[in-house]
């Protein structure tokens, strides 16, 4: 398979000037994740659609971040000019012509392309406590909700269900807090005002139904071409918490559903996490860890992961270590962070005995970079101060009907533009409450006691109206008794009788 051209190696005068020395990517160890570095303006977008289009032309699907609006210039064809004609020639590129990728556009606001959404229970209470900023006694609640979510067998799918389970702990504090653990009102407030944060961004539209299937992110056209998902997230990235969860979500999602596969010929797909320093600034250790054992493992499941930012040092040491493919622009050192981060990247290359990489990293010019990728064997080649090939797409933005036509044209466009909202943990609490507060309504059960009750009630009522009670009766019937012993005659007695049993209702 042929290998992905970066570039060409301008070290020496005569590797530019008799067109050999061109830097390439092995797509065999495109799994081998990368690393993308630059100050603003110096061509990491540029670069980062060079390597997507690549990945694209050889049949690996890509998915991205498009940051700043720039990189939706894939899905159309660039325009030919001078400048860009003396570029392919000094670099000798063979075949080129001005072409766009076929694309897919997402965004989680779904204005700018589908609607990408999970369910509440996909993304855990770990990443969504991370979203939602709480602290480590509110994220204990939060675990206490899922937990009680599971047990009880209701679906949380979106923010409706968890304020509804938040609700139904509330009301149910004592009893939830001597079965899973102390629950405190406060802690309940909290999450749901940040809840209510989060819904007020517009994040809600995030969590529901149809959920990604990572399966429409690895599409293939007919003619054998990748797919490149360009996920828009110039608002996204506003919400820094939220938008590099997602792309850690994500990242997750593939690292716990994709089987294991070994080492491809070519990646079965290509992650680019543009930004990469928010996935890592104020990460509990617990998050960096997973992230560290996702990318570490990842790998052996066909993904590539490329972190894009602009400076080396973003990507904490133990995770650099695994980045295989590199390309650094230019870095300017005005700053002791600026020079801590050209020393760093200079400690990471493979030395080149002819060139001085500290001193090249901060006089790079706009398309140039030092670049050193994996090659046979996976041994790392020496850095190269290498000319950028330019993309075959348009290097810019792209208009509002240019991208309505690429949509009009998506394969997922059915599947994922309307929302679903079967039922799950909201309406089966609302269902359970409105029965509850019907039962409360309505008359007690009647038994056949209640009945026979109401009957002797009624034939008792006339007797009493007509016969006198039960306490007036037994006084008559003492009087007659008294009356009896009196008179001590059967003529009396049969008196007697005879008015007992007019009284009581006894034959005479």
């Amino acid at each position: 398979m042929d290998p992905i051209l970066i570039g060409k190696a301008i070290t020496t005068p005569d590797a530019l000037a008799d067109n050999r020395g061109h830097v390439v990517l092995q797509p065999r160890l495109g799994n081998r994740h990368g690393l993308i570095a630059g100050a603003t303006g110096t061509g990491k977008s540029v670069t980062l659609m060079v390597i997507a289009e690549g990945f694209s032309r050889i049949g690996v699907p890509v998915f991205m971040a498009d940051v700043k609006g720039d990189i939706a210039g894939l899905a159309v064809p660039g325009a030919m000019n001078d400048k860009l004609q003396e570029r392919i020639d000094r670099i000798g590129i063979d075949g080129y012509t001005n072409e766009g990728c076929p694309t897919v556009f997402w965004d989680l606001f779904g204005q700018l392309g589908h609607p990408v959404r999970t369910t509440v229970s996909e993304m855990g209470p770990t990443l969504l406590a991370r979203i939602l900023e709480l602290n480590d006694t509110q994220s204990g609640v939060l675990d206490i909700v899922f937990r009680l979510a599971d047990d009880r067998g209701l679906l949380l799918l979106d923010l409706e269900d968890l304020r509804a389970l938040l609700n139904l702990i509330a009301e149910e504090r004592k009893e939830v807090s001597t079965a899973y653990g102390l629950v405190s009102a406060p802690s309940i407030g909290a999450i749901q005002r940040a809840l209510l944060r989060l819904e007020g961004e517009g994040a809600g539209l995030f969590f529901g139904e149809p959920a990604l299937d990572l399966a429409d992110l690895m599409r293939t056209t007919t003619d054998g071409r990748g797919i490149v998902n360009l996920l828009a997230a110039d608002k996204l990235i506003l919400k820094p918490r939220l938008y590099s969860s997602f792309l850690l979500w994500l990242l997750s999602e593939l690292f716990e559903q994709l089987p294991e596969v070994g080492d491809l010929d070519k990646p079965k797909l290509v992650f680019v996490f543009d930004e990469a320093h928010l996935l890592f600034d104020d990460a509990p250790p617990a998050l960096r860890q997973r992230v560290e054992q996702v990318v570490r493992i990842i790998r052996s499941k066909g993904v590539g992961v490329y972190f894009c930012s602009q400076f080396p040092d973003d990507v904490p040491d133990e995770m650099l270590g695994q980045l295989g493919n590199r390309v650094q622009h230019a870095l300017r050192a005005y700053t002791p962070r600026d020079q801590k981060a050209v020393r760093t990247a200079a400690e990471t290359f493979v030395a080149n005995p002819a060139l001085d990489v500290v001193e090249t990293i901060s006089r790079l010019g706009t398309g140039e970079a030092l670049v050193s990728t994996l090659q046979d064997k996976g041994i790392p080649m020496p850095v190269e101060h290498t000319l950028i090939c330019p993309p075959r797409c348009r290097m810019g933005a792209i208009t509002e009907a240019e991208r309505a036509r690429v949509r009009a044209g998506s394969p997922v466009g059915a599947k994922y533009d309307t929302p679903v909202d079967r039922e799950s943990a909201a309406e089966m609490l609302a269902a359970k409450a409105q029965a509850a507060a019907e039962q409360a309504k309505a008359p007690p059960a009647r038994s056949r006691a209640d009945d026979d009750a109401e009957e002797g009630g009624f034939g008792q009522a006339v007797k009493d109206a007509v016969f006198g009670t039960k306490r007036r009766q037994g006084m008559v019937e003492t009087m007659a008794k008294q009356t009896a012993r009196t008179i001590g005659s059967r003529i009396g007695q049969q008196i007697v009788r005879g008015l007992l049993g007019s009284l009581l209702g006894g034959k005479r």
